[in-house]
C-alpha cells in the first residue's frame, strides 16, 4: 500500500521513520511544538505526504485542548487544501491516514526526529558534493566564488537547534552583574586607539558588532579604517582583516608605514626619505613585520567571499576584526533594485559580525547631503542608497574636517568624529588632529 507513494523520488530518507514520526504526531500533537523547539524541520520528510500530514497537525493543533488528532479531522484538512490547490501532490486518503495512525510510537518520537534529520544533513551534504563536483568542470570555473559558494552551501546542510536560543531572565543575570563591575579588556573590546571613543564605547568595539564610517568622498575614510587597524593589530595585536576594493595592498602598506613611523606620505612615494626617516621605519618595522593584521585588495569582494574567508581566519587565526572598504564597492547580490541589493548586504554583514562574535567596520559613502547644508555636518540619513545601512549598523561614526570646505577655516588640521548612532549608548563628537601627510588622525585627547 505504501509503495506507491513517490517512490522513484526519494534517494535519501529513512521511511519507516518518517511514517512512525507524521502517526505519532496525530496521536500526540504536542511533539509538533516540542520536535520544533529542538530544530526538526518537517521540510526533512521526504514523502510529500507524511510532511503534509505533519502540516496538517500543525494547522488543527490550536483547535484542540489537548489529546489526539484523529485522521478524520486530518483528512478533511488535507482535501480543503487539496481543493484550494496548496497540494501539489495527492495526499494520504482516509483509508492510508487510518492505516497510518496504526503506526503511533508514544515515546520514540524524538529519535525517529534525529534519524529524519540525519537522512537530511546527508542527503544536503551529497548535493552540495555534487554541486562542487559540477562547478570543478565547468568551464566558467572561478576558484573564489565558486570555492566560497561552495562553503556557503556546507554552512547551510547542519540547521542549528532553536533550543538553545530561548533563556529565562533570571539566567542572564551573572552575566550581566559580573559586566557590570568587571571593566573591558582587549579580550572582550578591540581598541579604537582614541581614547574618548573607547570610553564612549565603554572600551571600544565589542563582539557582534556592525559599526559603520561614513563621510563624503576625499574625508578621510580609509585612512581612519587604517587606523582602526593598526590600533588593534599593531599596538594590541588582535588578528584583523582589511578588505580594500579601493586602494592596493602596496598603498595601504606605505600608508601604513607613513602613519607608525611618522614618515611623509609623499617622501616615500617619491623615494626621498631621509636618513631620519629610514632610521624611524627601521624602529616600527618589526612590530609593523609581527602584526596579525591581514591585508586583501582583490578587484571583487561578495558575501559568500568575505564570509569564506572570514571563517577561515576566525578558525586559523583567531579573527577579531574585519574592516570592508567600501561597501557600494562590493559586488551586489541580484535584486530589483540598487536599494534592496545594499539592504541585503548590509544585513548579512551585521548577520556575519553576529554569528562569528567579531566586531564588522564597513565604510561607506554618503550622499550629498552635507554639501546642501550651511555648517556641511554629515547626518546618519546621509548614507548613500538604503536606510537599511542604519538600521542594521549598531554603531554609525560620520567623519567630518571642516578645512575640507573651507582651508582658512580656524579648525583646519582638525576632524570630527561624530558617533551619529551608538546602540544602548550614548552619541558624541570626537575630535582628532588630521594629519593628511602622515596617513593618520591623531587622538588629542591623548596628547
Amino acid at each position: 500500500m505504501w509503495d506507491d507513494i513517490d517512490a522513484d523520488k526519494v534517494d535519501h530518507g529513512d521511511i519507516d521513520a518518517e511514517r512512525i514520526l507524521a502517526a505519532t504526531a496525530m496521536a500526540r500533537p504536542d511533539i509538533v511544538d516540542e520536535l520544533a523547539m529542538q530544530g526538526f524541520d518537517p521540510a526533512d520528510f521526504t514523502r510529500d505526504q507524511y510532511r503534509w500530514v505533519w502540516y496538517a497537525v500543525e494547522e488543527l493543533r490550536a483547535g484542540f485542548a489537548n489529546g489526539e488528532i484523529r485522521y478524520v479531522a486530518v483528512d478533511r484538512q488535507l482535501q480543503a487544501w487539496r481543493a484550494e490547490g496548496r497540494i501539489p501532490a495527492v495526499p494520504l486518503n482516509q483509508d492510508q491516514l487510518t492505516e497510518l495512525y496504526a503506526h503511533a510510537q508514544h515515546g520514540s518520537a524524538g529519535w525517529y526526529a534525529a534519524r529524519i534529520t540525519e537522512k537530511a544533513v546527508a542527503a544536503r551534504l551529497a548535493a552540495v558534493g555534487a554541486d562542487a563536483q559540477a562547478r570543478s568542470k565547468s568551464a566558467a570555473f572561478n576558484a573564489d566564488e565558486d570555492v566560497a559558494a561552495v562553503q556557503t552551501a556546507l554552512d547551510g546542510v547542519v540547521r542549528t537547534s532553536a533550543e538553545d536560543e530561548t533563556r529565562l531572565v533570571g539566567t542572564l543575570l551573572e552575566d550581566v552583574l559580573t559586566e557590570a563591575t568587571t571593566p573591558p579588556t582587549n579580550e572582550n573590546r578591540v581598541p579604537t586607539g582614541f581614547m574618548d571613543l573607547d570610553s564612549l564605547l565603554s572600551g571600544g568595539f565589542a563582539p557582534g558588532q556592525l559599526v559603520v564610517i561614513g563621510a563624503r568622498p576625499a574625508m578621510g575614510k580609509t585612512t581612519a579604517a587604517l587606523g582602526f587597524a593598526r590600533a588593534a593589530a599593531i599596538r594590541h595585536g588582535i588578528p584583523t582583516l582589511f578588505e580594500s576594493l579601493e586602494m592596493s595592498a602596496s598603498e595601504l602598506g606605505r600608508s601604513i608605514v607613513s602613519a607608525e613611523a611618522r614618515v611623509a606620505l609623499h617622501h616615500m612615494k617619491l623615494g626621498m626619505a631621509t636618513d631620519d626617516d629610514v632610521q624611524r621605519m627601521a624602529r616600527r618595522a618589526p612590530d609593523i613585520a609581527a602584526a596579525p593584521l591581514h591585508i586583501n585588495d582583490g578587484a571583487t569582494l561578495s558575501m559568500p567571499m568575505l564570509r569564506a574567508r572570514v571563517r577561515n581566519l576566525v578558525r586559523t587565526a583567531g579573527l577579531r576584526l574585519v574592516i570592508v572598504d567600501y561597501l557600494q564597492l562590493m559586488q551586489a547580490p541580484k535584486a530589483e533594485s540598487r536599494q534592496v541589493a545594499i539592504s541585503e548586504m548590509s544585513r548579512q554583514l551585521k548577520l556575519l559580525a553576529k554569528e562569528f562574535q567579531i566586531t564588522v567596520v564597513v565604510l561607506a559613502q554618503l550622499n550629498r547631503g552635507p554639501e546642501q547644508r550651511q555648517e556641511k555636518l554629515p547626518q546618519v540619513s546621509d548614507l548613500r542608497e538604503s536606510g537599511a545601512i542604519e538600521q542594521d549598523a549598531d554603531i554609525v561614526i560620520l567623519l567630518h574636517r571642516p578645512d575640507a570646505y573651507e582651508r582658512e577655516s580656524p579648525r583646519a588640521g582638525e576632524a570630527d568624529l561624530i558617533v551619529g548612532k551608538h546602540r544602548g549608548g550614548p552619541t558624541a563628537t570626537i575630535t582628532a588632529a588630521f594629519q593628511g601627510h602622515f596617513a593618520r588622525f591623531v587622538d588629542m585627547a591623548a596628547t
